[in-house]
């Protein structure tokens, strides 16, 4: 078996980092939650970055279902734990790594132990996990965290970073506790990509039931999410590059080879994505009364 050595196994980013600042690194704590479709490929991502520790939250475990787009999820992991998977696949690329796990997920009773210690948070939760996703960035805003979410969109990836002092995720998102599951989800996704570049290759709506909380998703929007995200938190740990916060936000899309970057002032309380809000609402009822029909 081969010894391992940090300075050795991480060499290779020297380079574009230096020696100290992989020192650095090692000394960093992250929290994700979530290990599903984006959290288990930035575990992966952050562990070959060299982050010493990780404070990682999830209490689902892997199904067939999760195969066309999460780290971790094969014929030999289905009924296991998500949490112990990727635990065991993060050691497997740094032996050294200090894991702290929350096997029930976050809840209301141990987000203050969860981000003890934490210099960043990234935003991994089930797309539809609106509650705790509220109170967790509330969390981070109020504790001074660094916060951000990379959601795998399409076959792209869509970047929103809430940092200390800046736009926060409630002012952003404009998230109201009278709204429903549905106007929350519309909220998320058209504040997470407000030019909606995927809905243009979309070619099957009957895949897409926000109501009943489904839609499609892409193994590589996963891959792409890690990669931007790995590298805001870098940055962002390191204190160098430029790093744009709410209402910035950032759509790499892949299928469209294009950058979208908005600047919506006020986030969702803008009038155009209001706007954005009332047609996407018409759009999921003509989706559910099967009036929206696959393309040809």
């Amino acid at each position: 078996m081969v010894a391992f050595n940090h300075q050795t196994a991480f060499s290779r980013t020297i380079g574009f980092i230096t020696k100290d600042e992989l020192e650095i690194l090692r000394r960093k704590t992250v929290a994700i939650a979530g290990l599903g479709g984006v959290g288990g490929a930035h575990v992966l991502t952050l562990a070959r970055l060299g982050i010493g520790t990780l404070h990682l939250a999830d209490l689902d475990t892997f199904g067939l279902e999760n195969f066309n787009r999460q780290a971790g999820a094969n014929i030999n992991t289905v009924g296991r734990a998500k949490l112990d998977v990727v635990i065991e696949m993060a050691k497997a690329i740094n032996p050294e790594i200090k894991i702290k796990a929350f096997p029930n997920g976050v809840t209301d009773e141990n987000i203050k132990e969860f981000f003890a210690g934490v210099d960043a948070y990234v935003d991994a939760l089930d797309y539809f996990a609106f509650k705790i996703r509220g109170s967790v960035f509330d969390y981070c805003y109020e504790n001074n965290i660094p916060a951000s979410t990379a959601g795998p969109i399409g076959m792209g990836a869509a970047l929103i970073n809430f940092l200390p002092g800046k736009m926060s995720f409630k002012k952003y998102f404009q998230w109201k506790k009278s709204d429903s599951d549905l106007e929350l989800g519309i909220k998320f996704l058209i504040g997470l990509t407000p030019k909606l570049p995927h809905i243009r290759y979309i070619v099957d709506f009957s895949a897409v039931d926000l109501a009943n909380r489904k839609g499609p998703s892409t193994p590589m929007a996963c891959e792409l999410c890690a990669g931007v995200m790995g590298t805001e938190i870098l940055k962002i740990l390191l204190g160098r590059g430029r790093v744009l916060s709410a209402p910035h936000s950032i759509v790499f899309d892949a299928y469209f080879n294009r950058v979208f970057h908005s600047y919506i002032l006020g986030g969702n309380k803008n009038p155009f994505q209001k706007l954005k809000l009332f047609l996407v609402k018409r759009r999921v009822a003509e989706i559910s009364k099967g009036t929206v029909i696959a393309k040809d």
